[in-house]
C-alpha cells in the first residue's frame, strides 16, 4: 500500500492533477459519492467545500487511511456495484480512475444512476492505459512495457468508452474532454519504475532525469452525463 500512495500523492500533488480534479467537482452537488474514493483527497477537498462527501472504496485498509486523512468525509466500504446508498439520494457521483480495475464497469455505471437523483450529475475520469507517451531512445520496449502493463487489467481502454457508456445507461446531456498531465522532472520516476522495474530502459530515464531531459505525458479523459428527471 505505501507503494501505491506514494504514486497517488505524486500524481494528486501536481497543479495539473489539482486543477482536474476541480474541473470534476463542478455540478455535483451537495451530496456526493467518490467511488474508488482511495486516500480520500477528493472526499476531503468536497467536504470542505461543504457538500456531504461519501468515499466509498472496496479495500477497508484504504477506507481506514481515508478516514484517518480526512475526517470531515464519509467512508464506507462496498463494491462500485453495490452502493450502501438508496435510490435516487445522492446529487453527484465521481469516479475517478477505478473503472479500468473493475470487472464489471457497466454494472458499475448502472449503479450510479439508481443512487443518483433525476439531474444529478455523473462524472468519470481515468487515463486510457494504452496512451502513455513516453520518449525514450527505445521506443519498441516503451512500447512493449506500456502494453504489458495494460493487459495486466481488467479493462484497460475502458476511458475510451466512458461516453458510449453513460449513453448506453441512459444518461443525457453527455460531454467529454481530454486534459493531459505532463512530466519533465523527477517526480515521475516512481511512475516509471512502476512501469519498467529496473535495468536499461529505467537507468535511460534516471539519466535523462539527471539531464532534464524527461517527458511523459499521460492523457486523461474526462465524461459527464445527467440522470434524466
Amino acid at each position: 500500500m505505501a507503494t501505491l500512495l506514494s504514486l497517488l500523492d505524486a500524481l494528486d500533488d501536481r497543479p495539473q492533477a489539482r486543477d482536474l480534479r476541480e474541473r470534476t467537482y463542478e455540478g455535483l452537488g451537495d451530496v456526493v459519492v467518490d467511488v474508488g474514493c482511495g486516500s480520500g483527497r477528493a472526499v476531503g477537498e468536497l467536504a470542505a467545500r461543504g457538500a456531504r462527501a461519501i468515499g466509498v472504496d472496496a479495500d477497508p485498509a484504504m477506507v481506514q487511511l481515508a478516514a484517518g486523512r480526512w475526517p470531515a468525509g464519509e467512508f464506507r466500504v462496498a463494491d462500485a456495484t453495490a452502493l450502501p446508498l438508496d435510490d435516487g439520494s445522492v446529487t453527484g457521483y465521481r469516479a475517478d480512475k477505478v473503472l479500468h480495475a473493475l470487472p464489471d464497469p457497466e454494472h458499475a455505471v448502472a449503479e450510479a444512476r439508481r443512487v443518483l437523483a433525476p439531474a444529478g450529475r455523473a462524472v468519470l475520469v481515468g487515463q486510457d492505459w494504452d496512451t502513455f507517451v513516453i520518449d525514450s531512445g527505445d521506443p519498441a520496449r516503451t512500447r512493449a512495457l506500456v502494453h504489458a502493463r495494460a493487459d495486466g487489467m481488467p479493462h484497460p481502454r475502458i476511458a475510451r468508452r466512458y461516453r458510449n457508456l453513460l449513453l448506453d445507461t441512459g444518461f443525457t446531456d453527455v460531454t467529454v474532454e481530454v486534459h493531459t498531465l505532463v512530466w519533465t522532472d523527477p517526480s515521475v520516476l516512481p511512475v516509471l519504475v512502476n512501469l519498467g522495474g529496473e535495468g536499461a530502459w529505467l537507468e535511460e530515464q534516471k539519466a535523462r532525469a539527471r539531464e532534464d531531459r524527461l517527458f511523459v505525458a499521460v492523457p486523461m479523459f474526462l465524461a459527464a452525463g445527467t440522470r434524466p428527471g
